[in-house]
């Protein structure tokens, strides 16, 4: 799975959120000053290309649905973080936003349940 450029990325959240969209409803989506039209349009084909959106021709429209959840794409890109920064270490993940501040002792602690929770399941 190929890592989405930061605008291409932009526009996969809007594809994601609206399930089936074209690209003017993207488009309508974005805040003010918004690329123009013809370069939202040009991602789209990007997407397409890269294979994370299937279209579907209606009259004159394309419809396009993503083929990729967003789910997978961030398993897929959080792997690849994980193993280009942290030596493929989730601990070295948490251990960085520990130092950071950007985690809680009380966040942590809800983590723990998590893993916990996750650990009695089936």
């Amino acid at each position: 799975m190929e890592k989405l450029s930061n605008q291409e990325e932009s526009i996969m959240l809007y594809v994601w959120k609206l399930k089936m969209c074209a690209v003017k409803d993207v488009w309508n989506e974005l805040e003010d000053p918004k690329p123009p039209y013809t370069t939202v349009a040009s991602v789209f084909r990007n997407l397409d290309q890269k294979g994370y959106l299937d279209s579907k021709k209606f009259g004159n429209v394309n419809v396009f649905s993503p083929r990729i959840s967003e789910e997978e794409y961030k398993k897929a890109f959080m792997s690849s973080v994980v193993k280009s920064y942290f030596e493929d270490s989730y601990k070295e993940l948490v251990s960085f936003f520990i130092k950071e501040e950007k985690l809680s002792p009380e966040d942590l602690q809800e983590i723990i349940r998590m893993i916990e929770a996750g650990k009695k399941q089936p």
